[in-house]
């Protein structure tokens, strides 16, 4: 697939069918997280594959309720840790560089899915106290997003973009 055909094409998928999907296929989401860009190539970023039907009821809980995450087949919780972070750049490593590597490695994750023929959807509104005890993680470690993942069974159309004329300066504002 193409690059662009899988960035114009990927939708936000919140149905699934109940279609197992391979560990082999969860790790090469993995992998392509991992080759995100990050500040320093410090790699501030850390998985947790969930499958059990109380785990993923209980990380649903968490996101406000969205049953779709209890749903999915599988959920990726994309963590950044805050302290190996700002061990190379400080306050600012902690509460900014660890949150955008890991969103690169979201978008890679949701990227790679679709081209493999899955759906994702990457999920920020949620409980992040209530995750991390879901996940029995460290105090260092900060959840970013919940992708649920798995064989969509749904279509969802193209949605609008803002016109480039709009959201595109040359050198000032």
């Amino acid at each position: 697939m193409e690059l662009l055909q899988a960035i114009k094409g990927r939708r936000s998928i919140r149905a699934f069918k109940k279609q197992n999907v391979p560990e082999e296929i969860v790790e090469k989401l993995i992998d392509a997280a991992s080759w995100a860009p990050s500040a320093g190539n410090i790699q501030p970023w850390e998985f947790v594959i969930v499958r059990k039907p109380a785990v993923k009821k209980k990380l649903a809980q968490a996101a406000l309720n969205q049953e779709f995450v209890e749903e999915a087949p599988v959920v990726i919780v994309v963590c950044a840790d805050e302290k190996r972070s700002s061990m190379g750049y400080g306050l600012r490593g902690g509460t900014l560089y660890c949150i955008q590597d890991t969103a690169a490695a979201t978008q890679n994750i949701l990227l790679t899915a679709y081209s493999l023929g899955l759906g994702a959807c990457w999920v920020g509104a949620f409980n992040e106290d209530e995750a991390k005890k879901v996940m029995n993680a460290p105090e260092e470690i900060r959840p970013v997003a919940i992708i649920p993942v798995g064989y969509a069974n749904e279509a969802p159309s193209q949605r609008d973009r803002r016109p480039l004329s709009r959201i595109m300066h040359h050198e000032i504002f």
